[in-house]
């Protein structure tokens, strides 16, 4: 299958899902404090030293969110930027404490939230490689058996014996990707990691997830790409403003939400919104 610009489009085809439930999120409330700084007027700014006013706010970042996810589901979460997707999938993963309710996982969680998180841009990409294998659980011989496909599905060259500040956005993504993938995960969680990458490595990405599909993995994916929620998706969660807005069929949550937005579903918009 192509888009309207005759780029392929990554599919997986979905085996039947499990009865068994890997993901509970029961009556969950997240709610954090940030500051925000307001800009001074002159007169303000000069008797302040340039200084702006500080004042504290409260975010409801989710807000009562309650579903089940079954062993085997490729569950695609959309939502304008703010809606409580990134602050859902780091809750799933254990990273941000819920407020409120409560979050059950069943098995091994492997976390894609943002290209290279948890990496360390002083170190190399093989030691960046072992630290997280090792932090994952994986015991010596694990890594030992599973580093030179990591190292071979990234496909960086030898810039994986070099620090990570010398990598392109690009290339962190490729071994970031490869390290969750390689893990054999029960849960894949996966926010926004295929909107970078050629057409070759966004093959090879999907061909791997099609595999851990295969073994009934559970994905969580974040994308602003509709398409790519569509075509890999067997159910789709809408976030808005924290609430949880709808869950269902992924072609038919997108309608609601494209609608919502006063949007139509034209090939910019299935691909980045």
């Amino acid at each position: 299958m192509e888009d309207e610009m005759g780029e392929p489009i990554p599919q997986i085809a979905h085996r039947s899902v499990s009865n068994e439930v890997a993901i509970t999120v029961a009556d969950l409330d997240v709610t954090y404090r940030t500051t925000i700084e307001k800009r001074p007027t002159l007169k303000q700014a000069i008797v302040r030293l340039g200084r702006g006013k500080r004042s504290v706010r409260t975010v409801e970042a989710l807000k009562d969110v309650s579903f089940q996810v079954n062993r085997g589901t490729v569950l695609g979460i959309i939502g304008h930027n703010g809606a409580g997707k990134s602050t859902l999938m780091r809750t799933v993963a254990g990273i941000v404490p819920p407020t409120r309710g409560k979050v059950e996982v069943v098995g091994r969680t492997s976390t894609l939230l943002s290209l290279g998180v948890g990496f360390n841009r002083q170190l190399t990409g093989r030691e960046n490689v072992i630290l997280g294998g090792l932090a994952a659980g994986l015991t010596k011989d694990e890594l030992e058996d599973r580093y030179d496909r990591i190292a071979e599905f990234a496909d960086i060259g030898d810039f994986i014996e070099m620090p990570m500040r010398s990598y392109s956005s690009g290339m962190a993504a490729r071994l970031a990707f490869s390290v969750a993938v390689h893990l054999d995960p029960d849960i894949l969680l996966i926010d926004e990691a295929l909107s970078t990458g050629d057409a070759v490595f966004k093959e090879k990405a999907t061909e791997r997830m099609q595999q851990l599909v295969d073994n009934s993995s559970t994905m969580l994916l974040i994308s602003h790409a509709l398409r790519t929620i569509i075509n890999m998706s067997t159910e789709c969660i809408w976030l808005d403003h924290g609430k949880l807005m709808m869950r269902g069929n992924p072609e038919e949550v997108v309608d609601a939400y494209t609608e919502y937005m006063h949007v139509k579903k034209t090939s910019a918009v299935l691909n980045d919104m």
